[in-house]
């Protein structure tokens, strides 16, 4: 069956790859980006299949203006890739309030936003499927990168919780877990004045960003399209080849720590406590 997609961050990378799949197989996007003319091309390839839309996702009246645009026009909402995001590069200590806020914003209250409109819809629908696209680092993080990490981690808890929510309204959720691919992601990520301290640190860490296998984000398309025609589709998406044996380690490392001090942490449980 033909599906209705709703994109955020459609503009350039996967946002974009996946909008064009979906539109090339005969599906409808409403695909949306911060400035419209980087989706309005869109149009002269796939006319009225696609509704190119300009959405801040940090802007509240507009996120709910837009999906319900693309609603009227569509008059269905299947699909919700809620991709829309910013990076930034920066130690703690070397990252201002209003940067870390400002990340906060797009990644995290953003998506946020974007799923209180397009919930209603889907449950009145009584059928959905909300992508909600996280990060390898949504499992583990980096150095210089543990803000945007903070980001995905909350991404995850927030979709975790919201699977179990929406399960009885027949509405779907997965979190998708790109690794790292040859995207322009990075260039538009803000980036902190380096502190003296860390400046050779941030050297290393970059040589060692640059020296990743980056995937080819094209392959990525396929994966989307089998995830949302998926009858059962999983609550995670792992793309790429680093993300299992990354989690593997993380979660082996994680849970040998918990067994090791499972002696003090049980002790700390103290007598049962009865709550009135």
């Amino acid at each position: 069956m033909k599906k209705t997609w709703f994109i955020t961050g459609a503009s350039r990378g996967l946002g974009r790859i996946w909008a064009e799949a979906a539109l090339m197989r005969g599906d409808q996007v409403a695909a949306t980006a911060r400035k419209l003319a980087d989706v309005a091309d869109l149009t002269e390839r796939f006319g009225d299949a696609v509704l190119p839309l300009a959405l801040g996702v940090t802007n509240p009246e507009q996120v709910q203006q837009v999906v319900e645009q693309a609603y009227t026009y569509f008059g269905r909402l299947d699909v919700l890739v809620n991709n829309a995001g910013v990076g930034l590069l920066a130690a703690t200590e070397e990252a201002s309030d209003e940067q870390i806020r400002d990340l906060f914003d797009a990644n995290y209250f953003g998506m946020v936003r974007v799923l209180r409109a397009a919930l209603p819809v889907m449950r009145q629908q009584g059928s959905g499927h909300i992508l909600g696209v996280s990060s390898d680092l949504g499992i583990t993080s980096m150095p210089l990168l543990g803000f945007y990490c903070a980001t995905k981690w909350a991404v995850e808890a927030l979709h975790e919780a919201l699977a179990q929510e929406a399960k009885a309204f027949g509405i779907k959720v997965t979190l998708v877990e790109p690794g790292a691919y040859a995207t322009d992601f990075g260039k538009s990520a803000k980036i902190a004045d380096v502190l003296e301290p860390y400046a050779d640190f941030r050297k290393q860490m970059m040589t060692r960003l640059t020296n990743l296998e980056w995937g080819d984000p094209q392959a990525t398309a396929e994966a989307i399209l089998k995830l949302v025609d998926a009858e059962n589709p999983p609550l995670r998406l792992g793309l790429g080849t680093t993300i299992l044996p990354r989690a593997r380690a993380v979660f082996a490392e994680r849970i040998a720590t918990w067994e090791a001090w499972e002696d003090v942490a049980n002790a700390a449980q103290g007598q049962p406590v009865k709550v009135t």
